[in-house]
């Protein structure tokens, strides 16, 4: 699918040098690839600070409940 965009062409070129790529294109498709990862990476981390722990918990103690059947 062709689609035209008007890129900063001097951040495209930094871009591109940073990244080690020959072509726009593969510029383009690992800058989307790389936000959409960082993207993910943030939804997950939020979700994960939504836990919420038990704060008298102790491994040992469940550890040895686990070994004993309580």
């Amino acid at each position: 699918m062709a689609t035209t965009l008007a890129i900063d062409d001097v951040l495209l070129e930094r871009a591109r040098r940073v990244g080690k790529l020959r072509i726009k294109k593969e510029t383009v498709t690992q800058a989307l690839t790389e936000f959409i990862q960082l993207r993910q990476q943030r939804e997950t981390l939020k979700a994960l600070g939504t836990i919420e722990f038990r704060k008298k918990w102790g491994y040992k103690k469940d550890r040895r409940d686990r070994e004993y059947g309580r």
